[in-house]
Order: C-alpha cells, then structure tokens, then sequence
C-alpha cells in the first residue's frame, strides 16, 4: 500500500511540474525597454479608473508632502502678527540654517519651524530650541518638498 501511493505521490508531482508554462517568451520588449506582454485584457471596474484620477487630481493640487515642523510659538492676542513676526527673526538670528513659517489659523498666529520628512528629525531640532523655547513641540504639517541632492562623483 505505501508504494502504491509513493509511486502516485510522483506521478503527480511530475505531471505538475511539466505543467508550467514558459511565459518569459510570450514578453516583447519595445525601443525604451520596458516589457509589455502582447494582447493583454484587464478587466476591471469602472470605479477604480474613477478613483485613480480623483487621487492623482487631489495630489497635484497639493503644494507640499506630509512631514513635521517644530511650533515654537501660538498666540490669538490683539498684537499676536507683531509677537510672531519678532519671534521668526528672533530664531532666524539663533538658527538660521531652519526655514521659518508663520501661518495663520484663525484665531492664532503660529510661528512653525523646519520641514521635516520624519518625526525624529524633528526630534533632533526640537531638543536644541527646547532651552530657548519651552513651549516648543512637534507637529504634523504640510512641508515643502526637499530639494534633491545631486551625486559628487569624483
């Protein structure tokens, strides 16, 4: 009995192993060199053509990534634009290798530091203004997209 299924078990596991098809030869590769399978049929809803668009719409109208600053100051008194202003160049005078946002989000001005692709790089200024700035913290913000640097190749 066991070598009747023995001799079974490897039939079949070389009747599927010749079952494979070689679909490397069914690719064509045009002039740019990027492989396109000939006569491809993809079947899919509408809605996923619909929802594509709508993202790469909403992501063109977007000025920025997500990323983090450093808030070092908020406030919603009478003279708040001059105390955010005086703040910006006071830092700026301090760090001034750290762009400066001020914005206004009703009813605060806020004076918002850095653009920061991860928290822990936020981290890393938010612990040399913290003797400066008490009142300092992290926050999530739209950031400006960083410029890229270029290879120095020797």
């Amino acid at each position: 009995m066991r070598t009747f299924l023995l001799i079974l078990v490897g039939l079949l596991a070389t009747t599927f192993s010749f079952a494979q098809v070689d679909t490397i030869s069914e690719l064509s590769v045009d002039t740019t060199g990027i492989a396109i399978v000939d006569g491809l049929d993809v079947n899919r809803d509408a809605r996923l053509d619909k929802m594509l668009k709508w993202h790469i719409e909403k992501n063109e109208k977007r000025e920025g990534m997500s990323g983090f600053r450093v808030e070092i100051f908020f406030s919603s008194s009478m003279d708040a634009k001059e105390q955010a202003l005086n703040t910006k160049t006071e830092f700026l005078t301090d760090y001034p290798d750290f762009p400066v946002h001020i914005k206004f989000i009703a009813p605060n001005f806020r004076v918002r530091v850095g653009d920061f692709r991860t928290k822990n790089e936020a981290l890393k200024l938010y612990k040399q203004v913290q003797k400066d700035y008490p009142s300092a913290f992290i926050v999530p913000d739209v950031i400006e997209f960083p410029l890229l640097k270029q290879n120095q190749y020797e």
